[in-house]
């Protein structure tokens, strides 16, 4: 068997890249290193300290949560406030105070876009909740089913209930995930995103959410980065999901969610195999599904995307098969760029590299569950206001050709910066001026 790919060294995460405090970028502003800095009551630390090892400073949260009611991120002047949210299970973290993601310094990890630039405003409360104790997430899939009951068909009406917003669905809550954890964003000052650093921030948002009244913790499995010396650590936690989520209990079949990068997917005797990086174990899906999967989610599965060095995500939902393999029921799927930022095209994915390469701060803004929603490609958020990224990969089609003309009179109409790449001709230099 083939070892599970291993993150380089270099790519592993601790404190941010050393800068020079003295290096400008394009308008002269100096780089922010207090981005990295939060204060709980009197104590100022560092936000990767506090998150790697957040139960040794439960007294200092519970003590700021009863003195002052919230936390303070110091990457502006006056600080911002920042929710302190403690689980069930006495696990404490930080979140962004809500309608105060913009104000956030770029390179914080407690900035947001506007809400207009996010699927995640379609929904309603009833859909996405949020208060002290985390964030409560209604799923349109049920997680345990009777076994003497037919597999429900996927019908109009789940669908209808989607595209409603009061429910959740796999690629809503996965994009929910990559844009809570901050990972639809990238800034020059920060190291090289790898696995390592994806899974911190996933595990992270994941602590203090319930997902139809369950703990998300208890539901989700997400892969771990593969270490040789933590193997038998990581393979123990893996039996573990699936004998205290999967396992059949009376006469009901219950279900969990893996998610994780896919590696490769192979033909077997009765369908396809499902290969995930960092993961020795598959995935079984039935053909049909993978064929339906493939369908719903091109450019994940095409092959101009694997030529760029893109990477696919997948989130899926699972039960143990009656020989105890691990059966696949449903998926949603993600390309993602070297960097795991997400796109939604080959295209996408080269300029999102282009533009890290070229040394800019962005953001992609991602749907959820709304297909119909129009967003920029990208958000450039190192200039005041932010600009805009538009990636044109089709040509001759009225509707595309409509839409193209509505946003750039929209973006004419706010003065708003603009590169447009007209995927026919090379790409535009993309560096800030």
């Amino acid at each position: 068997m083939t070892a599970p790919e291993a993150d380089t060294p270099q790519d592993e995460p601790g404190h941010p890249r050393s800068v020079d405090v003295n290096n400008t970028q394009g308008d002269g502003a100096c780089r922010n290193d207090r981005a990295d800095r939060v204060q709980l009551a009197d104590k100022s630390l560092s936000l990767y300290v506090l998150r790697e090892h957040a139960t040794n400073y439960a007294a200092l949260f519970a003590r700021a949560r009863a003195e002052m009611g919230h936390g303070q991120c110091l990457c502006q002047t006056p600080a911002l406030r920042l929710v302190i949210r403690c689980s069930r299970a006495g696990r404490y973290h930080l979140a962004g105070w809500p309608g105060e993601g913009k104000l956030h310094d770029p390179s914080c990890s407690f900035h947001k876009l506007a809400s207009e630039l996010t699927g995640r405003s379609a929904y309603s409360t009833e859909a996405i909740r949020e208060d002290d104790e985390g964030v409560a997430i209604r799923f349109s899939a049920a997680l345990a089913r009777k076994l003497r009951d037919p597999e429900p068909a996927r019908g109009p009406a789940e669908l209808r209930e989607g595209r409603g917003r009061r429910v959740v669905g796999l690629l809503g809550l996965l994009h929910w995930l990559w844009e809570s954890a901050q990972l639809t964003a990238w800034h020059p000052r920060w190291r090289r995103r790898s696995w390592w650093i994806c899974h911190m921030r996933l595990s992270e948002q994941i602590f203090g959410c319930s997902i139809n009244h369950e703990n998300l913790a208890d539901i989700l499995y997400v892969v771990p980065p593969f270490r040789k010396e933590y193997a038998r650590r990581n393979t123990a936690a893996f039996e573990t999901f699936l004998i205290t989520r999967l396992k059949q209990r009376a006469d009901a079949q219950r279900r969990g969610l893996i998610l994780g990068e896919i590696r490769d997917i192979s033909p077997t005797r009765y369908g396809v195999r499902y290969t995930l990086a960092h993961h020795r174990g598959a995935l079984f899906a039935t053909t049909a599904l993978d064929e339906r999967l493939r369908r719903s989610y091109r450019p994940a599965f095409s092959n101009a995307a694997a030529e760029h060095g893109a990477r696919r995500i997948g989130l899926f939902l699972v039960e143990l098969s009656p020989k105890g393999n691990v059966k696949v029921v449903d998926m949603a799927a993600m390309l993602v760029s070297e960097l795991y930022i997400p796109a939604d095209s080959s295209h996408e994915v080269v300029m999102a590299n282009a533009l890290a390469d070229g040394g800019r701060a962005y953001v992609k803004p991602v749907r959820y569950d709304g297909s119909d929603l129009v967003f920029p490609d990208f958000v450039l958020t190192d200039t005041h206001p932010h600009s805009y990224v538009e990636v044109y990969g089709i040509h001759g089609r009225e509707s595309y050709d409509e839409r193209k003309r509505v946003k750039q009179a929209h973006y004419q109409s706010q003065r708003a910066g603009l590169i447009e790449w007209e995927v026919a001709k090379p790409i535009p230099n993309v560096r800030r001026r």
